[in-house]
């Protein structure tokens, strides 16, 4: 390719991808002219695809943990051959550093990590006080030390009028009726979920006061057995939830919560596709912090008990009672959804 290239190299997990999105609005405001083409793995892949600043998504053929270095030899080859100028390494470890280095890429960026010395050559520091996950990928447009800036841009995708349509039909979601959505998943543990009967109890409270409004729960294979749980409860209290847990790819996700009416979610990767697509949304937090990677809908709420033993950051309750969940009650989040769905 003769003109000049951005290679941003995707984090593995879908919600660091929706939050590094204003970094490629930054970089586009200062290149204009300048493509953008994102480096990310098949589950994230979608993310960015959504996303108007990106040109091309290519995938990664990288088995997750290995290093490979053969392979990732060969297809830094494949990277030069597209004239890239520079490069964003969002992921913080040594293998993904190699690729824009091996690929020959002059101008390489990103944070030290796993002592990246010389494979990155504009190298940044995350040596301040945490920064929520948005201003520390927005960083990197900027020089190393420079001063943070005092006000950034949303994360936003965007999906068509007529994607939004097919993908409801495809899965039985009528187009008249309101539709909220419900993410009851989270990759990192059981401790970020909130119970299954709350889920239920809020569904019921739903569809009780808003006759014909639609429930559905989406979320990975990995969550089907929990949303499967959500659904039995419903239904024992004579409500009915559609479970599409593991039957979605992750565009039809993406997709269904563009359409939605208003989405519920633990802290998730769904939550922050959610915020990206300005849905009104409703945040549940227990062990992680609501302020480090918090919604930013127009109309958006982050809930948290705010206990003296959060935010743990554990996978499972180190106490073993999830107080900071269960103490949640479904009653204390419906008043909250009911000013966004009433």
């Amino acid at each position: 390719m003769s003109q000049d290239r951005t290679l941003i190299i995707s984090p593995n997990w879908i919600g660091d991808a929706v939050m590094a999105q204003p970094l490629l609005q930054l970089l586009s405001k200062k290149n204009p002219s300048r493509a953008i083409d994102v480096l990310a793995p098949p589950s994230v892949a979608p993310v960015w695809r959504a996303m108007k600043e990106v040109d091309n998504v290519l995938v990664t053929p990288f088995r997750h943990g290995a290093l490979q270095l053969r392979e990732r030899w060969n297809y830094a080859q494949v990277l030069r051959a597209r004239g890239y100028a520079d490069a964003y390494v969002l992921p913080n470890t040594l293998k993904y550093a190699l690729i824009p280095w091996l690929a020959g890429i002059p101008h390489r960026v990103g944070y030290k990590g796993e002592m990246r010395y010389g494979l990155l050559n504009q190298l940044h520091h995350d040596d301040q006080p945490p920064r929520a996950m948005v201003p520390f990928y927005a960083a990197l447009a900027d020089a190393p030390r420079d001063p943070l800036r005092a006000s950034l841009p949303r994360p936003a995708l965007a999906v068509s009028d007529e994607q939004k349509r097919l993908t409801r039909g495809a899965h039985g979601i009528a187009l008249d009726k309101p539709l909220v959505v419900f993410a009851p998943g989270a990759e990192f543990g059981s401790a970020k979920r909130w119970p299954a009967a709350h889920f239920a109890a809020l569904a019921r409270a739903i569809v009780l006061e808003n006759q014909g409004t639609q429930v559905a729960l989406l979320g990975s294979p990995k969550d089907r057995e929990v949303c499967d749980e959500i659904v039995a409860l419903a239904l024992a209290a004579s409500v009915r939830v559609l479970n599409l847990a593991g039957a979605t790819r992750l565009d039809e996700a993406i997709a269904l919560i563009a359409s939605a009416d208003a989405v519920v979610s633990n802290d998730s990767g769904l939550l922050h596709v959610a915020s990206a697509l300005n849905r009104p949304v409703l945040a549940i937090y227990g062990p992680t912090d609501p302020d480090h990677a918090p919604p930013f809908s127009d109309m958006a709420k982050s809930m948290s008990l705010r206990l003296e033993c959060a935010p743990c950051r554990q996978r499972e309750c180190p106490l073993g009672h999830h107080a900071c969940m269960r103490e949640l009650t479904p009653d204390m989040v419906w008043i909250e959804l009911r000013k966004m769905v009433g």
